[in-house]
């Protein structure tokens, strides 16, 4: 299971630097893409802990119902913070589209 990192595990310490370095960096992707990728990794992660505890439960090899629940919950969050996550980005974006300059 993928668990969401904080950010400040995720972004490296980043110097000036030439050119050359900036186009590799922006070629492996942006902290902003990556935070994205791992809350997307998360969801798909705790969906299928949750597929997985739903089957076991329905052919009676789960032996204890409250991981069933647990599973669901972690679902339900990732789905949420990832849905916060775009409502947030999206909240950013059209405030920088307001900006006279």
């Amino acid at each position: 299971m993928n668990a969401i990192q904080p950010l400040w595990d995720q972004m490296p310490l980043t110097k000036p630097a030439a050119k050359a370095e900036e186009n590799a960096t922006q070629a492996e992707g942006s902290p902003f893409t990556d935070i994205f990728r791992s809350a997307i990794d998360a969801v798909k992660g705790t969906d299928a802990e949750k597929t997985q505890m739903e089957y076991l439960m329905a052919t009676g090899q789960l032996d204890n119902p409250a991981l069933l629940t647990i599973a669901s919950t972690k679902a339900q969050l990732s789905v949420d913070l990832l849905v916060q996550l775009r409502t947030k980005s999206m909240e950013a974006y059209n405030e920088l589209m307001r900006i006279n300059l």
